[in-house]
């Protein structure tokens, strides 16, 4: 079998890794790539949002199953396309994505259907805006950008003056661009938070196991909230028994919902939970796997990730049964000095072998460049170090070794994966 990952970060790698380990994977390419993955894949120099060249070299390469990751061409209707050109894909049409694509829809949703959530309003007009939250006069507070953003479109205001910067720095100074045009103000929530990844064909949903994130750029949740700095699978805080609740109050229902509303979903729908004192609520849908979440998420996996792929696409995922390996993983991110705001790129790294690998993990590449031998940043979130066992402190362990091994001029990471409640 031929297939084309789309995408060029992290979680793609990670799917390329256990999407090699089936024996039906014959060929896989994925465009655009990085410089890790080029040591996994052969990458092709096609922009993820190019739906023309991506159809016409799956067409010439004989590509059986398309694997769209990244949130942007899935909004854009990338898997429309393939399934148009009669090529199988992996992941929602654009009119599902939707779900991630406007925070306004996936909130208006969880309303109409009574999935619990946080209060909220919507607004498209920025004075009226900071007119609800003086009145309000409730801090922290929740601001947040309608549209994609990277992952950074999320503010969490500790202040009414921080709301109100907020507010016109999304909507008057557009630091989002379009995707500020529309706003949520949401209540803040309190509670540890859980990342859930289901495989779902629309009719059935199999949750994967859980894992926590770590968005705030530096040890003990400070700094600014980042695309996630590591990650922990399980999430301690996930029990049977909330995982009983969510599926009956949150999963379920919300693919419930997309079907009445004409949009069933197809692919990974990643929830992402707090456990508040008064039970859980969903604080957001993500169209696609999280990043870093994928990277301990699927190193768990034992089922072979090409059979769950046909069996969603089929919508005959209730005929599978998937299986997880026993035990914990955690992945401990390496970013560029500067990240998230700004960094240099190009600096030579060292420690990695000619595969980008170091011994005692597994190292997934989110934004590297590999030119004569030599691999070199060329992102924000430059590496996953992920490893996996019995128990979660020997998982952090051989994790943080790893990353003890690779060296950058400007290299920072956390110290307290795993740690912070």
């Amino acid at each position: 079998m031929n297939i084309l990952m789309i995408g060029s970060g992290g979680r793609e790698h990670a799917l390329i890794r256990k999407l090699l380990e089936s024996p039906k994977c014959t060929k896989l390419y994925c465009a655009p790539g990085n410089g890790g993955i080029s040591r996994d894949a052969e990458t092709v120099n096609i922009g993820v949002m190019d739906k023309e060249a991506m159809v016409k070299f799956a067409k010439e390469n004989a590509i059986d199953l398309a694997f769209v990751a990244p949130d942007d061409p899935l909004a854009a209707g990338m898997v429309d396309a393939f399934e148009d050109a009669g090529i199988r894909a992996f992941g929602p049409n654009a009119n599902a994505a939707i779900i991630e694509a406007s925070k306004v829809f996936s909130k208006n949703l969880m309303k109409k259907y009574n999935i619990p959530t946080a209060k909220y309003e919507v607004f498209d007009n920025a004075d009226k805006a900071i007119e609800y939250v003086k009145s309000e006069n409730t801090a922290p507070v929740v601001v947040k950008a309608d549209g994609l953003a990277l992952g950074k479109g999320v503010i969490i205001a500790q202040t009414i003056d921080e709301a109100v910067s907020a507010i016109k720095s999304i909507m008057e100074d557009k630091q989002f661009g379009d995707s500020g045009n529309n706003i949520v103000i949401e209540e803040f929530l309190t509670g540890p938070e859980v990342s859930v990844l289901a495989f779902t064909d629309g009719k059935c949903v199999k949750p994967m196991v859980s894992s926590k994130d770590h968005k705030r750029t530096y040890d003990n949740d400070e700094g600014l909230n980042t695309g996630g700095m590591g990650t922990i699978s399980p999430n301690p805080y996930y029990t049977d028994e909330i995982a009983d609740v969510c599926m009956e109050t949150i999963f379920k229902p919300t693919i419930e919902a997309m079907n009445k509303e004409g949009r069933p979903f197809k692919g990974c729908l990643y929830f992402g939970l707090m456990i508040t004192p008064n039970g859980p609520k969903i604080i957001e849908y993500n169209a696609r796997f999280g990043d870093p979440e994928a990277q301990v998420v699927l190193p768990r996996l034992k089922t072979d990730l090409v059979d769950i792929c046909e069996a969603v696409i089929d919508e005959k995922l209730s005929d599978i049964d998937i299986e997880w390996y026993d035990g914990a993983a955690a992945c401990v991110v390496m970013a560029s000095g500067g990240y998230p705001v700004s960094y240099k790129k190009g600096i030579e790294m060292f420690g990695l072998d000619d595969n980008g690998q170091v011994e005692g993990a597994t190292v997934y590449h989110a934004g590297t460049k590999y030119e004569n031998g030599k691999f070199y940043t060329n992102g924000g979130r430059v590496l996953g170090v992920t490893a996996r066992a019995e128990t979660l402190d020997e998982a952090l362990k051989k994790a943080y070794a790893a990353v003890d091994k690779i060296k950058f001029e400007g290299a920072h990471f956390r110290h307290d994966i795993g740690k912070t409640k």
